[in-house]
């Protein structure tokens, strides 16, 4: 089975969140499925490097404005198609935002471009090259099911939401210039209040859609999470499927990272208190192994719930415990971690910015991973705390729930449980699986055993890429 993977960002070429994570991690996981993936991606600066040019595929004299080429090569094991138009993709920086910060004005017609190329590829517009299903990604490839609903050639698509926030909202002033038939631009196509709805585009045109756990697949069904798509969700139902996310289970593995200090395993866990030990004198806390560690890792955002945490400090320290914060995000957030740290030298540490290697020392060296997002469609923080055995401590909602055993007094007394789950999402509910936490932690051979629990989680891709591949044949099945 041939696969076009069609995204905004691949790691390890190219990363702002975790979209990046799950189109680089999976099509390895789908070859052992017997599915072979090529991924298409915009030709940014930093792909057009990683590439080193490849080889030509394609030459288009004009794609939405200049010139353009198809590049094929291959990029730590990615099969990788770019596309080389510099009048669109050859700018510094952040592949959706300005050096300024803002928008680049012609975000809409730089990934109708990307939608574009991912129909005219999958169905035979480049010579020996055909595929048999679209796997598009969120709302940057969303016109990529409706250009291939009204090729000529039938090309099945999947379609999956990672986060419905972001719906890729355009004038409908580009809809002349999209280079689709009139009758797309309606209720029952791209249209969308008003715009054109790129994200809406791919729910509507897509065969199957899926999001990145079965409870988020429930949520955004109903008014409260559905951000104004609900309505077409629930018409669509038969269609939607929620799989839950995995990790790269052999780049993240504590028994062998090199950005640890320390490596450990499920089988020899006693190394990681020299990764505590490490995180704690990196970030100026007292160094306390007997004081309960929280981290975060993460962006410094209301969704990410970071305001609750900074109202449960007092809860948290009244505990004598401390917290580990790395992230950016919202200005006011990063000035109140960095008030927290200097007000509450040796308990707050906080560094605002991203860094690999603390990311992964938090993980190995924190006692508790928090994660009180107050919506969350799988999330990857907790699988990463998971793998390095941090309990998570995770809000009720989406994926969380979905990766997480709470650990309850049931599940304490079958000797169950991973992390800890707060519900309703708000300050009150997180002291009190904060408290939680301080007492399992103060109860050293139950925290042993849920650490344990933990550290044998199967959070890698292979069960969901099971799912994946499933899908994808019943998706071709359906089409032929």
């Amino acid at each position: 089975m041939r696969v076009l993977s069609v995204a905004s960002e691949c790691v390890p070429l190219i990363k702002t969140g975790g979209l990046a994570d799950v189109v680089g991690a999976l099509p390895s996981a789908l070859a052992a499925q017997g599915v072979k993936v090529t991924t298409l991606l915009p030709g940014y600066p930093q792909v057009m490097a990683a590439m080193g040019g490849g080889r030509a595929l394609r030459r288009i004299d004009d794609l939405f404005g200049g010139p353009a080429r198809l590049q094929r090569g291959e990029v730590a094991g990615l099969d990788i198609v770019a596309i080389d138009a510099p009048h669109l993709f050859a700018r510094p920086g952040n592949p959706y935002l300005t050096q300024q910060g803002g928008e680049w004005a012609d975000n809409g017609v730089r990934f109708a471009a990307l939608g574009a190329i991912a129909a005219l590829v999958a169905t035979g517009g480049v010579r020996n090259i055909g595929f048999d299903l679209v796997h598009a990604h969120d709302w940057q490839t969303g016109l990529a099911p409706a250009y291939l609903r009204y090729a000529a050639k039938r090309v099945p698509s999947v379609f999956t939401v990672h986060n419905l926030a972001f719906q890729g909202k355009f004038p409908l002033s580009l809809f002349p210039l999209l280079g689709l038939p009139a009758e797309a631009l309606s209720v029952q196509g791209v249209e969308y209040f008003g715009t054109t709805g790129f994200l809406k585009a791919g729910l509507w045109y897509a065969d199957r859609i899926t999001t990145v756990s079965p409870t988020y697949a429930a949520e955004i069904r109903t008014p409260e999470m559905g951000m104004g798509l609900d309505g077409l969700l629930r018409g669509r139902a038969g269609a939607v499927s929620g799989i839950l996310n995995g990790i790269d289970a052999a780049n993240w593995d504590p028994a062998r990272d090199p950005l640890l200090p320390a490596n450990f395993s499920a089988t020899d866990p006693a190394p990681r208190a020299a990764n505590k030990a490490a995180l704690q004198r990196r970030l100026g806390l007292d160094e306390d192994a007997e004081a309960l560690l929280f981290g975060f890792v993460g962006r410094l955002t209301w969704q990410k719930g970071v305001d609750l945490i900074l109202g449960a400090l007092g809860t948290m320290l009244g505990q004598g415990a401390q917290l580990a914060v790395l992230g950016s995000g919202d200005a006011p957030l990063e000035q109140d971690c960095r008030a927290a740290a200097w007000a509450n030298p040796g308990r707050v540490g906080a560094e605002i910015g991203y860094d690999e290697a603390l990311a992964r020392q938090i993980y190995g060296g924190a006692d508790v991973v928090l994660v009180p997002s107050r919506f969350e469609p799988c999330g990857l923080a907790q699988l990463c705390a998971l793998r390095y055995g941090a309990l998570p401590l995770v809000a009720h909602v989406g994926g969380l729930s979905d990766s997480v055993i709470d650990a309850n007094e049931m599940a304490l007394a079958e000797g169950l449980g991973t992390g800890l789950h707060f519900s309703p999402v708000g300050q009150e509910m997180l002291e009190a699986a904060i408290l939680r936490a301080a007492a399992l932690w103060r109860d050293k051979p139950s925290f042993t055993r849920l650490q344990a629990n933990a550290l044998r989680c199967d959070v890698s891709w292979t069960r969901s890429a099971g799912r994946y591949a499933a899908l994808y044949r019943d998706a071709i099945a359906q089409a032929a």
